[in-house]
């Protein structure tokens, strides 16, 4: 008979994976645009670009620009939304639900996002979760970020867990990248911000995961090694 259990470890990317942040982003590029006296961006434009990072919200909310003058416009993008991080923001439905279910298995969970470290952890308090979240690596917290395997393997060693028994989940092409290169399964959340074009059939995720609320059972998770570091 076959038993499941949840795994050892899971890490996280943040925005488009355990936060809804869209809303945030929104309401940084608006204040921006009004204050050129352009007109607003919607979340439905905007929403999709998300998780690909400032640059890419920034071509979406200027798109009359080119990138060396959009690229000179995110320092005040990140400026104004440290300012407002977490004004419109919430968690995803069912996500609170499924961090409760893997710490009473006694799941250890962090975070390992490309949001620079500073900003992520403004996040925390916000969300109840500086005793909760065993590590938070930022897009600027290493030399390198995701795709890039080092920021899950780094946040494997602080755990003291093998990247085998640990599984990531995120939203994008770059996070499924990160764990393969890792050698760590990873979970595609399908409920986060995807361009038209990005196909995640195509990633070869371990999982496939429509809804945070399939991640209550342990049976939605990949198989993983034993946790030895």
């Amino acid at each position: 008979m076959t038993t499941h259990a949840f795994p050892a470890a899971v890490l996280f990317d943040l925005d488009g994976t355990l936060l809804d942040s869209a809303p945030d982003f929104v309401a940084t590029a608006n204040r921006m645009l009004q204050a050129r006296g352009m007109g607003e961006v919607s979340l439905e434009q905007l929403r999709p670009a998300v998780s690909k990072g400032s640059r890419a919200m920034l071509a979406v909310a200027f798109p009359q620009m080119g990138d060396a003058e959009r690229h000179a416009l995110v320092p005040e993008f990140l400026e104004i939304y440290e300012a407002l991080i977490g004004q419109y923001a919430q968690l995803f439905d069912g996500i609170e639900t499924m961090l409760q279910a893997l710490e009473q298995a006694g799941t250890t969970w962090g975070i390992v996002t490309n949001k620079p470290e500073y900003l992520a952890r403004l996040i925390l308090p916000q969300q109840g979760w500086q005793q909760r979240c065993a590590v938070l690596i930022g897009g600027d917290t290493l030399a390198e970020r995701k795709p890039h395997p080092l920021p899950l393997q780094v946040a494997a060693q602080q755990i003291n867990i093998g990247v085998a028994a640990c599984v990531y989940v995120g939203d994008d092409e770059r996070d499924i990248l990160a764990a393969r290169a890792a050698g760590m399964p990873s979970v595609a959340a399908l409920w986060g911000y995807r361009l038209d074009n990005d196909d995640p059939q195509a990633w070869q995720a371990d999982s496939l995961c429509g809804q945070p609320s399939e991640l209550w059972q342990p049976a939605a998770w990949p198989a993983t090694q034993p946790a030895s570091a």
